[in-house]
């Protein structure tokens, strides 16, 4: 089992370093002895913009690479066996992960998978997010109205594509775009 709080723990520094936010570390896939190759997904942005540019990506996985490396060097094996780096921006329907995003993101719609069942048993939940005091997170959500729960409870939360998300949400830098090259296949 990966040690998600442990790569959170060797990342994030390395996100800093540059100028980033760490938004998430997730691995995915099955294990060496699974068919599925496994990913090491980790999301940053840029605090003023909420993104990463391509250049951004590459400089973030370079320094994550390296430092993982030299762990493993040392003897610390964070992921076992085979897996990809995939480095990126959060994107527009982002998932919510920190606090400050359920604060920042007021207003807007959301998807939100819960631990523990809130408002007759219910664990998904699905609104415009009001806010968060502490660590209660509130959501107007379209079933049982004004529901709250502590963050701790949280499973998975994402925004909600929406013609209100993309006017709120700064648009995006294609800064480097033109220099990637598509693959054609024969």
């Amino acid at each position: 089992m990966v040690d998600i709080a442990r790569l959170t723990q060797v990342i994030e520094p390395e996100a800093k370093a540059l100028g980033f936010e760490l938004v998430r570390v997730k691995v995915f896939g099955k294990s060496e002895a699974g068919d599925d190759e496994r990913a090491l997904q980790v999301m940053a942005e840029r605090p003023e913009t909420g993104q990463l540019v391509i250049e951004d990506c590459v400089q973030l996985s370079h320094r994550i690479s390296d430092r993982l490396d030299a762990l493993e060097e040392a003897g610390e094996v964070l992921v076992d066996g085979a897996y990809r780096l995939e480095v990126s921006s959060p994107g527009i329907d982002r998932p919510l992960t920190r606090a400050k995003d359920f604060a920042d993101w007021a207003g807007h719609e959301a998807r939100i998978n819960l631990v523990n069942p809130v408002e007759g048993n219910r664990k998904q939940l699905r609104g415009d997010l009001v806010g968060i005091e502490g660590d209660v997170v509130t959501i107007e959500d379209r079933k049982s109205g004004r529901v709250t729960f502590p963050l701790s409870d949280l499973h998975s939360a994402s925004l909600v594509l929406t013609d209100r998300l993309i006017a709120a949400t700064k648009p995006i830098d294609m800064t480097g775009a033109e220099d990637v090259l598509e693959e054609q296949e024969d």
